[in-house]
């Protein structure tokens, strides 16, 4: 049995139900489960930590990325574009992805989301060249390695060029193939049981590039086995205007005529939603993984987040992908969410603490998750340590529940813990060498880009 304690922690914002934020406690865990929270615990423990001087939260939820895009973020050729032309200019490099790239990004990404106190990612992969491999495999595979909680995606498109959609020929697929590996991820990755640390969601591209009956059938399939639904969703006006020419309807009536609402439903973005169609969000229970930075780069909008926590719409925080983000960092979404809609919503804006809570407890609920989200006994220990002591927070007196999203927090994390696991000490990787790593992964990348 593996055990971790964490003794006199100056102060726990632990996002449970009753925003309950303690001062001077230990921590304990077993198995990477929650077993005491309390002062002054009797347990020893195979690891311990003295938290004296540190601020500890709930590991941050990651709600909607795409790890592949690391090795195509920051260049200068797609920086200016929005969308649409964005994607079509990126798929001829996205053509060349392997199991090689995969693992690298997914190495490079999820390690650079676990040194900024996420614990969990989301992500929505679904560019499958032909002859590629196994691809959420060596995601997987990646995950474990650095330790970090997974939860992929068999995404999915059956529309090209010639089509009317977006991507190449060779990234596309038919209904039929689709189905078949979908149902192999989900029968040889998926793990249900509380404290899983990898699952598996269906996750076809957007309703532009894949064809109704590709979204009837995923819906199908993944009730029949029991995971979520994911899609991309309202994110821009001309995606809006490709469904009322093509369909004749807006995209969330499209979706739900295929049964895509429902708690067991997410989109990422949701930014061009009207007043009706968040009231039917609100009543389905479908949620929005909400990406305000890749928003703001890609000139898409400001998703109606304020209107939508006041509705009970479940809302989660997500990175998006790396190169309409050009980071991996969740806790950089937290600032900019909270700055982001004080700008454009005033007084009906977010807290601090309750775009904490977006990026914890609202993500958690995204993922089907009530084993993650809050520091509570019998939940999952997963979990990240603030230095109180940082030069970048001397000043006022901050509130610990606040001072994330209002201040922000320059540079890692202290301490990452995954499961009971310490997967990040001092600002640095426990699980990788960083330096091989960035060195393999920036080899990796030039002569995957150097082939587009």
């Amino acid at each position: 049995m593996a055990t971790l304690l964490l003794k006199n922690i100056q102060t726990l914002v632990t996002c449970d139900d009753s925003d309950r934020v303690l001062e001077h406690v230990d921590l304990y865990c077993e198995d990477g489960f929650i077993r005491a929270i309390g002062p002054g615990l009797p347990q020893s423990a195979d690891a311990v930590i003295d938290a004296g001087h540190y601020w500890c939260y709930p590991g941050l939820v990651n709600t909607h990325h795409h790890l592949y895009q690391v090795f195509s973020r920051n260049l200068p050729q797609v920086q200016n574009l929005e969308l649409f032309d964005w994607l079509t200019a990126l798929y001829e490099i996205w053509k060349g992805l392997d199991e090689r790239v995969i693992r690298l990004s997914t190495l490079t990404g999820c390690g650079e989301l676990l040194k900024h106190g996420c614990t969990t990612c989301f992500d929505h992969h679904y560019v499958f060249p032909a002859g590629a491999g196994d691809l959420i495999g060596a995601q997987f595979a990646a995950a474990e390695e650095l330790g970090i909680r997974m939860f992929a995606s068999r995404g999915s498109m059956d529309l090209s060029r010639k089509d009317g959609g977006l991507p190449p020929d060779s990234v596309v697929q038919t209904v039929d193939e689709i189905m078949e590996d979908s149902a192999r991820v989900i029968e040889t990755y998926h793990d249900p049981r509380p404290g899983s640390m990898q699952q598996v969601a269906l996750a076809p591209c957007s309703p532009f590039s894949v064809s109704a009956e590709l979204l009837r059938q995923s819906a199908v399939l993944a009730r029949q086995y029991g995971v979520r639904l994911h899609t991309h969703l309202c994110e821009t006006k001309d995606e809006e205007r490709y469904m009322l020419q093509n369909h004749g309807v807006r995209p969330l009536e499209f979706m739900a005529s295929l049964g895509w609402t429902g708690p067991d439903v997410w989109y990422a973005h949701g930014i061009h939603f009207n007043d009706e169609e968040l009231r039917e969000l609100a009543r389905t229970g479908t949620g929005v993984a909400h990406c305000p930075i890749s928003n703001m780069k890609l000139s898409s909008g400001v998703a109606r987040v304020p209107e939508m926590l006041e509705l009970g719409v479940p809302v989660g925080l997500a990175v998006d992908g790396s190169a309409s983000n050009d980071g991996s960092s969740l806790m950089e979404e937290l600032r900019v969410a909270y700055l982001l809609h004080r700008l454009t919503s005033s007084a009906k804006a977010p807290s601090g603490y309750q775009v904490l809570k977006m990026a914890t407890r609202g993500s958690a609920r995204l993922l089907g998750r009530g084993d993650i989200g809050s520091l509570e006994i019998g939940k999952c220990a997963d979990l990240f340590l603030v230095d109180s002591r940082r030069l970048e927070l001397v000043g006022g007196e901050y509130s610990p529940a606040d001072v994330l999203a209002t201040v922000g927090l320059r540079g890692p994390v202290d301490y990452t813990v995954v499961h009971g696991r310490v997967v990040v000490r001092e600002g640095r990787l426990v699980t990788v060498d960083e330096e091989k790593t960035a060195a393999e992964a920036r080899d990796t990348c030039r002569a995957y880009l150097a082939k587009a």
